[in-house]
């Protein structure tokens, strides 16, 4: 097993106005594993919005195709249920992720 040492940065400092004190910083840096982590982080939180908007564009396509396939089959109208539900799927969809990605 090896040993860790960690870097440290000592600076002593006097205080203004006569006090004479002596301060010690301790100052840490961040390992590129941290640094690459929080950058990670950071990406994530701010493509939240976004997501959120694609799943419901995602979501509305599937499940409105879905109600007009159901539609289809129970009525027979071969592929009018399915295109009408596709298409207002789409407008939906569309309309939730303009809503989530331009909110302010």
């Amino acid at each position: 097993m090896g040993e860790y040492f960690h870097k440290v940065r000592y600076t002593g400092a006097i205080a203004h106005q006569g006090e004479e004190r002596l301060s010690v910083s301790l100052q840490r840096r961040e390992s590129p594993l941290e640094q690459s982590l929080s950058a990670f982080q950071e990406s994530v939180r701010k493509s939240g919005p976004a997501a959120a908007g694609s799943y419901a564009l995602i979501g509305a396509i599937i499940l409105l195709g879905g109600i007009g396939f159901a539609v289809d089959r129970w009525q027979g109208s071969a592929p009018w249920g399915l295109l009408v539900g596709l298409f207002l799927g789409i407008v939906v969809g569309f309309y939730e992720l303009a809503k989530q990605v331009w909110r302010r």
